[in-house]
C-alpha cells in the first residue's frame, strides 16, 4: 500500500536540531545553495533567544536528488553537523514511510489508517499489521496488507516480542499502536530501532483502569478527547504529538461517549501519523516541536 507522491520527485527534506546561536540558518542554506538546491519551504523555532535549542525543517528541490542523496548526507554530516553540534535527518520526500500497525481487537483506528493509506492521504506504506488476536485478519487482508498474529500471554511475552522484533527488523521505519492493548517492554522499545506512536483516550478528569467511559458517564464528564504520543518506557507519558477534545453533556449515553471517543481517536492518530511521516515532528526532550 504505497502512497508515492509524484509531485515530490527531486524534493528533499532536512530537519535539524541543535543549540541555538547566530549563523545557523546561513550555514545550512549556504550548504544547500552551493549544491544547486532551491529551498521551497522553511520552518524554524527556538526555545529561547539565549541558551535555547533551535529546530529547523526545510524542503528543497534538487535535480537528480535520489542519485545524489547519499553524497549530500555525507557532506552535511562532515561539513555542517559537527560545527553546529546538530542532530539531523536528510531524506527523499517522495519515499513513503514504511509502517507496521499494531492492534488488538478495537478496529476503528486500524481501519481508518488502512483506508487513508489506500486513498493516498498518508505518505505511508503499510508493511504489515501485527495483532495479538486473530479477529481482524480478514479486514486487514481485504486491503492487501500482510497480517501477522502473534499471541501474547504473561508467560510468553518475551518470546512474543522477539517474534515481533524479527518481523519488524529492516522492514519498517515506524510502528503505530492503533489501539494495541498491550504494554511494550522497555527492551522492545530499545531494540525496535524506530519511533513508536501510541493513541489513548483523554478524559478531564482522567480515569484509569477498566470501563473508562462508564466512569466518565458516572462522573458527568463534559470533555473527552484523545492524545497521540511517542511511546516510551513511562506508560502514556512520552512526548505528545497531537491532542483534541470534544464537548459532551449529561444527555450522552455511555455508548455515545464511546462512539465519540473512537471518532476523535481516529482523527488525532491520523494527524499524528501524517505529521510524523512528513517529518514535521521534532522531539525536544519530553515535548515536541510540530511544524
Amino acid at each position: 500500500m504505497a502512497s508515492y507522491d509524484g509531485s515530490l520527485r527531486d524534493v528533499g527534506r532536512l530537519t535539524v536540531s541543535c543549540a541555538d546561536g547566530p549563523g545557523i540558518v546561513a550555514m545550512i542554506t549556504t550548504f544547500l545553495h552551493e549544491r544547486g538546491a532551491n529551498i521551497v519551504q522553511s520552518d524554524q523555532y527556538s526555545t529561547g533567544a539565549a541558551g535555547g535549542r533551535f529546530f529547523l525543517r526545510i524542503e528543497f528541490h534538487l535535480a537528480e536528488l535520489r542519485d545524489r542523496l547519499v553524497g549530500l548526507e555525507a557532506a552535511f554530516a562532515e561539513q555542517v553537523a559537527p560545527m553546529l553540534g546538530a542532530r539531523f535527518r536528510l531524506r527523499d520526500a517522495s519515499v513513503p514511510t514504511r509502517a507496521a500497525l499494531f492492534v488488538s481487537k478495537y478496529d476503528h483506528c486500524l481501519l481508518d489508517l488502512l483506508w487513508r493509506a489506500r486513498r493516498g492521504e498518508l505518505p505511508m506504506e503499510i508493511a504489515m499489521v501485527v495483532s495479538n488476536h486473530p479477529d481482524l485478519e480478514k479486514d486487514v487482508t481485504s486491503f492487501g496488507v500482510r497480517f501477522e498474529h502473534v499471541p501474547i500471554t504473561k508467560a510468553t511475552k518475551p518470546e512474543a516480542e522477539e517474534r515481533q522484533l524479527s518481523l519488524l527488523r529492516g522492514r519498517v521505519d515506524l510502528v503505530v499502536l492503533a489501539r494495541y492493548m498491550q504494554i511494550l517492554s522497555g527492551d522492545f522499545l530499545g531494540r525496535a530501532g524506530v519511533p513508536v506512536i501510541n493513541i489513548h483516550h483523554s478524559f478531564l478528569p482522567a480515569f484509569a483502569g477498566a470501563g473508562p467511559y462508564e466512569q466518565a458517564k458516572r462522573r458527568g464528564v463534559k470533555l473527552i478527547g484523545a492524545t497521540a504520543h511517542y511511546a516510551t518506557e513511562d506508560l502514556d507519558e512520552g512526548p505528545i504529538i497531537e491532542q483534541d477534545v470534544v464537548r459532551v453533556s449529561h444527555q450522552e449515553t455511555t455508548a455515545e461517549l464511546a462512539r465519540r471517543g473512537a471518532d476523535i481517536e481516529r482523527t488525532v492518530l491520523a494527524r499524528a501519523v501524517a505529521w510524523h511521516c512528513a517529518d514535521r515532528v521534532l522531539v525536544n526532550g519530553r515535548t515536541t516541536v510540530v511544524f
